[in-house]
């Protein structure tokens, strides 16, 4: 099912990365799940999914996108201005959600966020709502991209650090240049040469640690690796774990 939403706002955070905000009812969703914007295209529907990037109430929803070149909706929404429409689907989906960490031994006490890119957008979503910070006495985001201009919602992030301060720890990994107050490396590479623990000052350790992760799959299927070296498994409804994970691509 699909309805029709109107831009209200847009940001572009760089040549390709932009964000929009689309005022439409789609009904009650969970942080963290995403929705599908789709154009009828030579009589056919082009549909992909975009996770919500604010918090579950408003009356509007918004997602981070990339220009993907080539791309067969991304472009098109690059294009869309405030007063524009974009269809979207009624219902969100989705198990990136912090309802699906267990409960009672495996709880853990730290929450540790690993996002690529546009894959940041559930996470914020998530730290905009009271869960995290009541169920965690740390919280800490890994957010990887390849330039410093690919970080969106840094505004949000800092508003975290002010308002929960120690409680939240931020690590930007940024490839391709060096970065202040971060570090220059990929994930994997930061979970396994030891750096994003030094970084945090936090072990990661299956008695302690609960991981979300999100993003392109080499991040995911290296990141897992490394915590599977940690002695982590996955979190799966039937078997509970430590390490839940959706790909975005």
């Amino acid at each position: 099912m699909w309805t029709t939403g109107k831009v209200i706002e847009k940001i572009n955070w760089n040549a390709k990365l932009f964000s929009l905000r689309i005022q439409v009812d789609i009904g009650p969703y969970l942080a963290g799940q995403f929705i599908k914007l789709s154009q009828i295209q030579n009589d056919k529907r082009v549909a992909r999914a975009y996770s919500i990037v604010n918090a579950p109430g408003d009356d509007f929803i918004e997602v981070l996108a990339v220009e993907v070149e080539q791309g067969q909706l991304s472009p098109n929404l690059h294009q869309l201005h405030i007063g524009d429409t974009i269809e979207v689907s009624t219902k969100a989906s989705g198990f990136m959600t912090l309802e699906e960490i267990p409960h009672g031994p495996l709880h853990g006490d730290h929450l540790w966020l690993l996002a690529t890119g546009t894959a940041v957008g559930p996470f914020i979503s998530m730290l905009h709502t009271a869960e995290p910070w009541q169920r965690f006495s740390k919280v800490v985001l890994v957010y990887g991209v390849r330039l410093s201009s690919d970080l969106a919602y840094l505004d949000d992030i800092k508003s975290f650090e002010q308002k929960f301060g120690d409680q939240f720890i931020f690590i930007p990994c940024v490839t391709r240049e060096p970065i202040d107050d971060g570090l220059s490396c990929r994930i994997p590479d930061g979970l396994k040469n030891g750096t994003i623990e030094q970084f945090a000052k936090l072990d990661i350790n299956a008695e302690d640690s609960q991981v979300m992760i999100c993003g392109n799959p080499g991040m995911i299927t290296g990141a897992q690796n490394e915590l599977h070296d940690k002695g982590l498994v996955k979190n799966l409804r039937r078997t509970p774990g430590q390490i839940t994970v959706e790909k975005y691509w």
